[in-house]
């Protein structure tokens, strides 16, 4: 046993360095082909999409959170012996993509337009390999056990021909069409946008009320944007409304147009925001576009790609910033301006690459026809094929799936995918496939559009692994088995996947549960934000807490659909948790801990062995529990709790006696020390991986903790007596604690004791424990009771704390905790007594100052039972 000990403490250094361990066992882990996957291997397959991140990006809160919850789970499934497949890789993030390029060609002067579209994408592909892609290091850093020999990338050779495969199929079946549509247009890329594309923000603005016509027959309308005014094609009012119900079909002139547009009904119309009344401008709006397909109106473009107005007259040519105040000027003049309101805060939706206003714009794009598609992503999820957790947010989807607009696809970029159409010198289209040969002659040119990014990634579950052809590694990992990934995205990303997935995959689901969490805010729930300076940088926490302690700091967090709060002072929290680990692992090398043999049987170990091993076997089974339902910060609470309180604050501190005492009893400790640090190791190795690595190896001697077999429940170990037994040593060492602490005792200092009634808990063998942890001294002869403690059981404690405490200083601060106690009470007590305030304040408010009474009040009754114990001042 001693050479055993000697030979691996040195292993384990006095304190835990992250950084000389991270980067260490990470190249081991890669270069052993420890996440590699294996399409032959008869194990079973557990498989989960990564959502590829931007190969601009860089590693961000929101990934280091998503990759953790991930990692965790692929971790834990390769442990228990499933056959793991995490497949990385990158998205071409087109528009991000081409703004990086297009900044660093503006740098030498020059335009994409000066090179031209093939020097412009080689150019692109150059930018790729030489600094695209940093995210991937990033994500090595953070400890992502993810296949790196199948990496992919949404422009290879394989997905490309995935992405002609599925636009072919769907065009040819009818489901991608052109058509004249409202999008969201980015005047500075001057491209189409798609919904996650924008971000919508409180912009402060102008409200303008502008009369339309004259007298009797004129009409009020108001708008923020009263340069579109131009392109109105009518003015629309509920048909019930009583208002203007004298006013539906006839005309009334546009001002400064002397064009006259009709007055309609449409059950759109709200009568109530407003005047009742809107002008339609259907080039323009989305509503205003539907509106006008509805009643069969123009639709007027006013504006340009660039947001110029295009209209012959005094405004043509003025940016629509420069024209919105020229036209209101030139309304004024008029007498039509009936009312302004400024400022007027109204969302604005904002190109979320460049942060310009976007432009809703009628344009000629190709659609990809929702319907059917959508039908059968909701159906996948209502016949149970894919279960959605938490369960609540499936509601969400199918809010989405169910009224799902066709989606616009095409992109009027350079970087991406291109349009694999070709149109001919007599009006001729065609559409090629990836093993067709494009047209050829004089006068045939293909789109010039290229697909959204969207379209690439929502083939991603099934692409990578070799579609559209028939691959071991499609038939081995598809359908996959988890999506994890943030609700925000459950309509753009998931929904799409959904609908690729199942058209292309004939009806086969692309995973089999989607587990979705929130959104990482800081530890107060306000959202993260550069203006707010609340923005964490994990690769900032990695450097200086470490990569498990970021880890573990944002797994604690994670419960299926909230949102995760996290911040410093919790991550600093975090590495102690390791150094704790750290400590332990030291403790029972020193002392001789081993894995080697069997473990003892119960009836030759101490109960305080036997109440370790029974708690290890209802923590194994919680712990799977809660990772099957996806519950991270459950799962990580429990063990935190259970590596921290049970083993290194109770078992650690009450086998010391024990291994001091030697002999077979001590060596018996040593095997169960080790075991519960074996297995402890195990259960945290999917969310602190590094840490609990180097402790295992160490303590095991054995290759990786990596492909380790994940602990399972032994039910002969479960012991509800010893339990039971040291519940009572527990009981009582912690209320003389905390008595202690109440009588200002230094942890440290002993005191001498008396116990009494420790048989009638069936715990009489376990006084000299109790008197160790709770550092009491037997009484002598001398003996008087200054103070006493009863605990529940019978047990009863009497301390003589004379000329340990100064009494007169203790009796002080406890009268001043008292005053503070009270008159928290009593503020609580008022307001619950107020039947105004009970009767306005939400009910988590009032629920929540009943709290605060009843901890106020339990705090009363603890400081007058210490003030009832001091000895009387001398």
């Amino acid at each position: 046993m001693t050479d055993a000990r000697e030979s691996r403490t040195p292993t384990l250094s006095a304190q835990y360095q992250p950084g000389e361990v991270e980067q260490r066992r990470y190249e081991h882990w890669v270069s052993a082909g420890y996440f590699e996957a294996d399409e032959a291997s008869e194990r079973p397959p557990f498989a989960i999409v990564i959502p590829p991140p931007n190969v601009t990006g860089s590693l961000h809160v929101g990934h280091a959170l998503d990759h953790t919850i991930q990692d965790a789970l692929v971790r834990r499934k390769r442990m228990q012996g499933f056959e793991t497949l995490w497949l990385p890789g990158m998205d071409h993030a087109g528009i991000a993509t081409q703004n990086v390029v297009e900044r660093k060609l503006a740098e030498q002067g020059l335009s994409r337009h000066d090179l031209g579209r093939e020097k412009f994408v080689e150019r692109v592909w150059e930018w790729k390999a030489e600094s695209g892609g940093a995210i991937l290091g990033q994500m090595r850093r953070l400890g992502d056990s993810v296949a790196w020999s199948r990496e992919r990338f949404t422009m290879d050779e394989g997905l490309s021909r995935a992405v002609q495969t599925i636009f072919k199929r769907l065009y040819d079946d009818g489901l991608i069409y052109r058509a004249e549509r409202i999008i969201n247009w980015c005047p500075r890329c001057l491209t189409a946008l798609s919904d996650i594309e924008v971000e919508h923000t409180d912009d402060e603005g102008e409200l303008v009320s502008i009369r339309y016509g004259e007298g009797d027959n004129s009409i009020v309308v108001a708008t923020t944007r009263a340069e579109t005014m131009l392109g109105d094609t009518a003015v629309a009012v509920h048909p019930d409304d009583e208002r203007y119900r004298h006013l539906i079909g006839t005309e009334v002139e546009l001002p400064l147009t002397g064009r006259r547009i009709p007055i309609v009904a449409d059950e759109h119309v709200d009568p109530a925001f407003g005047t009742g009344a809107v002008k339609v401008t259907p080039a323009h709006d989305p509503n205003d576009f539907e509106i006008g397909q509805r009643h069969g109106l123009p639709s007027l473009t006013v504006m340009d790609e660039r947001a110029v107005i295009t209209v012959p007259g005094p405004f043509e040519g003025l940016d629509r910033y420069e024209a919105r105040p020229a036209i209101v000027a030139a309304l004024r003049e008029q007498g039509r301006i009936v009312a302004e309101k400024r400022p007027y805060q109204h969302s604005v939706g904002h190109c979320s690459r460049c942060k310009t206003t976007v432009e809703p714009r009628l344009s000629l794009q190709w659609f990809v026809k929702t319907g059917p598609l959508a039908q059968a992503a909701g159906d996948a999820v209502r016949d149970g094929r894919v279960a959605i957790e938490p369960v609540e947010l499936s509601k969400r989807y199918f809010g989405w799936v169910d009224n799902m607009h066709d989606w616009c696809i095409s992109r009027q970029l350079w970087w991406g995918h291109r349009i694999p159409v070709w149109y001919g010198p007599g009006g001729e289209v065609v559409c090629v496939g990836p093993d067709e040969q494009p047209p050829a002659g004089e006068g045939w040119r293909q789109d010039d559009d290229v697909l959204d990014t969207w379209f690439s990634s929502a083939l991603w579950p099934f692409s990578t692994l070799g579609w559209p052809d028939e691959t071991a590694d499609l038939a081995r990992f598809y359908p996959t088995s988890v999506l994890v990934t943030g609700y925000d995205i459950l309509f753009f990303w998931v929904a799409r996947m959904m609908m690729f997935g199942l058209y292309a995959m004939d009806g086969k689901q692309p995973f089999d549960v989607v587990a979705l969490h929130g959104m990482v805010r800081d530890q107060y729930g306000k959202k993260m934000s550069k203006s707010f300076g609340n923005v964490v940088d994990p690769l900032d926490w990695i450097e200086r807490f470490g990569a498990d302690a970021t880890r573990f700091t944002l797994a604690r967090g994670a419960n299926p659909g909230s949102d995760v709060p996290i911040s410093e002072e919790w991550c600093q929290g975090s590495r102690n948790f390791c150094n704790k680990l750290w400590n332990a692992t030291r403790f029972a090398l020193m002392n001789g801990a081993t894995v080697e043999g069997e473990l003892p049987a119960s009836a030759d170990l101490s109960t305080v062995d036997r109440w370790i091993l029974s708690r290890l076997q209802h923590v194994v089974a919680e712990a799977d529990a809660l990772f099957d339902s996806y519950e991270f910060g459950k799962v990580c609470d429990l063990l935190y709790h259970f590596a921290w309180d049970d083993v290194c604050d109770w078992y650690v501190e009450l086998s010391k006696p024990m291994l001091a005492a030697g002999g077979e009893a001590a060596d018996r400790t040593r095997r169960v020390l080790g075991h519960i640090l074996d297995q402890l190791l195990r259960l945290l190795h999917p969310v602190v991986p590094f840490v609990t690595e180097e402790l295992w190896i160490a303590l095991t001697g054995a290759e990786t903790v990596v492909r380790a077999p994940w602990p399972a429940v032994d039910g002969a170990r479960i012991d509800a007596g010893a339990e039971a037994e040291l519940a009572n040593v527990q009981r009582v060492v912690t209320e003389v604690r905390r008595f202690r602490s109440d009588q200002g005792l230094r942890p440290g200092q002993r005191v001498v004791a008396r116990i009494a009634g420790l048989p009638g808990v069936g715990i009489a063998d376990h006084e000299p424990l109790i008197r160790s942890l709770a550092r009491l001294d037997d009484a002598g002869d001398d003996f008087a009771a200054s103070a006493s403690l009863a605990i529940a059981g019978g047990v009863t404690v009497e301390l003589d704390t004379r000329g340990t405490i100064d009494v007169a200083a203790e009796r002080a601060r406890l009268e001043k905790d008292r005053a503070a106690a009270e008159k928290e009470a009593a503020q609580c007590r008022g307001k619950l007594g107020n039947d105004a305030f009970v009767g306005k304040a939400p009910d988590h408010v009032v629920a929540k100052i009943k709290d605060r009474l009843a901890a106020a009040e339990a705090d009363l009754a603890r400081i007058e039972a210490a003030l009832a114990a001091l000895p009387a001042a001398s």
